[in-house]
């Protein structure tokens, strides 16, 4: 077949890099300007309970880089601002630091950020023209580590770095750091593959300025969107999002990632001193979820809505933004803990930003593993199931509104279309329901996308209606389609997301060898891992969405397994990431049940698998740079069969 003489090494390597690329990931700030949190040990099993794979840190901590160690757990650490001007005007100053701070740790603690600096240009005590030396002397000191591919070199920005924000089109770096810093910085982030990571706080912006900004807008639910051009902004994140990219394109560097170091909601508290946010939009004052106090957009219910929406979206792969639809978002929530030390006042909102008290409970429900987290009290365990279901008492009116609301973001709201399988019941209520459920699904059941104004609710027990939007649902060849279509949208679908390995040549699923159906497979693939949106089953005409589970394979199983002739080093260093990154390697540990055969290449093989079948078999998830390979006959390490999570 074409398709499997075209889909050489070339593209593998392109399919390899936009799965791992067509991602983000969601982290937290660990920030101790408290006296009384837990200690670093107890915080890391925190982190581990949660799910939360990412931190960043303030200084370079010893007792918390240590207890990272053997955890998976990335870490970004700092370079505090105080250490910026002898960075900068020696490199061996630089060289040692970063020995004793970053070296020193790795390979058991996996660092793989430094931050050179924090929010460097409202530091009135920070010389702004020692920033770029000092990031240059530190990437260099990396670099000569060998270190310079795996530990990137950034800083922290405030959003106040930005000036004339709306339209996000118009926005440009202040003129006294675009010219003298920026540019500089940005060429030294190009040239090494790095990131400009960006503060970005919408709740203070909309409590600053609470009659131009509406909160849903600052929290992500807005149902009117704020024009720019072409662009239509539901959220402030996007609209500031892309105000940073339109100001790093004005200096001509439209390719450099920015990364969200800081972003989150106040809990509780008043605004009290904080740095004045730039100017933002909107129409009328609403808050949504006033819970009360004096200040009632600082609320536990704002705090929720706000970070379950960001790390919802996240988790759910919707990172983009409208002026760059397919940019990743990586971004770390402000903060862990409610700090009380960052303000004398313990009304600040300074002091209120935590995920978690300082003993360990939290604050609100969230959920770092998907899922979702909302209001009301969810059965306990993660990533609990919940619907979204439409409010009868608001009337008639009022749910037609936010039905074609939901219709119209996103909702497949085709089945509830006359002669569609969910058309009956004819009810306003239950035409809704359904709509709702399919926008809030579709959105990571974020609990932002269940408010509707008030016109919705979220449940925590399986709602009785006729239809389900989460209803099964495939992708297959449109009958008739011809063999070039069905070719040209099969290439399409390989090369952008979907796991076509096992319709190559000698794959599980390579019979029957014609184009409709490896295109069948591909498609269906594609819309799945793309959440069964309907348009991800159009492909030009050429994909149909069927409700009848077709004769193909769809779930085969699969297996990881080591490759003898990379050597026992390269399978040791291999072996090392996979028990370190989320596979149970307790089995292969003395004494464990799969030990023997006691050699590398047993040992990889159980741990490599281990890791493969957690990331949902996908191919990237058995690369280990050459020395994993995917199999389809089920492997035996020793007396130990290993396992497959194939359904």
């Amino acid at each position: 077949m074409a398709f499997t003489l075209r889909l050489g090494t070339a593209f593998l390597v392109l399919l390899l890099f936009s799965c791992a690329a067509e991602a983000g990931e969601v982290g937290v700030n660990y920030g101790m300007v408290a006296n009384d949190l837990p200690n670093p040990a107890s915080v890391v099993q925190l982190l581990k309970q949660n799910g939360i794979t990412m931190v960043k840190i303030y200084d370079a901590n010893a007792t918390v880089l240590t207890s990272l160690a053997n955890t998976g757990i990335k870490a970004m650490v700092m370079m505090p601002n105080q250490n910026l001007a002898h960075a900068a005007r020696d490199p061996v100053y630089a060289a040692q630091w970063v020995q004793d701070n970053v070296k020193k740790y790795l390979p058991r603690t996996q660092i793989n950020a430094v931050a050179v600096g924090n929010e460097v240009f409202d530091d009135p005590n920070v010389d702004k023209m020692t920033l770029v030396p000092a990031m240059k002397n530190v990437q260099k000191a990396l670099a000569d580590l060998g270190l310079a591919n795996a530990v990137k070199v950034s800083t922290p920005i405030a959003f106040s770095a930005v000036r004339d924000s709306f339209p996000p089109s118009g926005s440009r770096f202040r003129d006294d750091i675009a010219q003298p810093v920026m540019k500089p910085m940005l060429q030294l982030l190009q040239r090494t593959g790095s990131f400009l990571t960006v503060n970005i706080y919408p709740c203070l912006t909309q409590m600053q300025q609470p009659d131009d900004i509406p909160l849903d807008y600052a929290l992500g639910n807005a149902q009117h969107a704020v024009l720019d051009g072409s662009n239509k902004y539901y959220s402030l994140l996007d609209a500031q999002l892309d105000a940073t990219h339109y100001a790093m394109e004005a200096l001509g560097f439209g390719n450099v990632e920015a990364v969200l170091g800081e972003t989150g909601c106040p809990n509780k508290g008043k605004i009290g001193k904080h740095r004045p946010p730039r100017r933002g939009v909107g129409s009328s004052r609403r808050r949504l979820l006033d819970d009360g106090g004096s200040e009632p957009e600082a609320s536990v219910a704002n705090a929720r809505a706000y970070n379950n929406y960001v790390i919802n979206r996240v988790l759910s792969g919707n990172t983009g933004t409208p002026h760059r639809p397919r940019a990743d978002m990586h971004v770390y929530i402000f903060a862990l803990f409610n700090e009380n030390n960052k303000s004398a006042d313990p009304d600040d909102v300074e002091n209120n930003f935590g995920l978690f008290y300082p003993n360990m409970q939290k604050i609100y429900d969230f959920n770092f593993r998907g899922g979702g987290g909302g209001g009301g009290q969810p059965p306990a365990g993660p990533a609990a199931a919940s619907w979204c279901v439409a409010n009868a008492a608001v009337g008639d009116d009022r749910l037609q509104q936010a039905l074609d609301y939901a219709c119209g973001h996103g909702a497949d709201c085709s089945a509830i279309q006359p002669s569609g399988s969910c058309f009956e019941p004819d009810t306003k209520l239950a035409h809704a329901s359904y709509a709702f459920d399919s926008y809030y699904q579709r959105n990571g059941r974020a609990t932002s996308a269940c408010d509707f104004s008030g016109a919705a609710s979220i449940v925590y027990q399986a709602p009785a209606v006729t239809c389900s939007s989460a209803k099964p649902s495939w992708c297959v060849a449109k009958p008739g389609a011809g063999g070039a279509q069905l070719q040209q949208a099969l290439d399409y679908a390989c090369g952008h997301g979907a796991d076509c390995s096992a319709i190559q040549s000698g794959g599980s699923c390579f019979q029957p060898d014609t184009v409709a159906a490896h295109a069948s497979y591909a498609f269906n693939s594609y819309y799945q891992r793309n959440g069964r949106a309907r348009v991800a089953c159009d492909f030009s005409g050429a994909g149909s969405i069927v409700y009848q589970q077709p004769s193909f394979c769809a779930a085969t199983a699969s297996w990881c397994v080591a490759n003898p002739g990379v050597g026992d080093a390269r399978l040791q260093t291999a072996l090392d990431y996979a028990c370190g990154h989320g596979a149970d390697c307790r089995a292969i540990q003395p004494g464990g049940a799969c030990f023997q055969p006691d050699n590398k290449a047993s040992h990889a093989s159980y741990a490599f698998n281990g890791y493969y079948q957690r990331n949902n078999r996908a191919r990237v998830a058995c690369d280990f740079s050459g020395a994993g390979s995917i199999v389809y006959q089920q492997p035996k390490v020793g007396n130990c069969v290993l396992p497959s999570n194939a359904g």
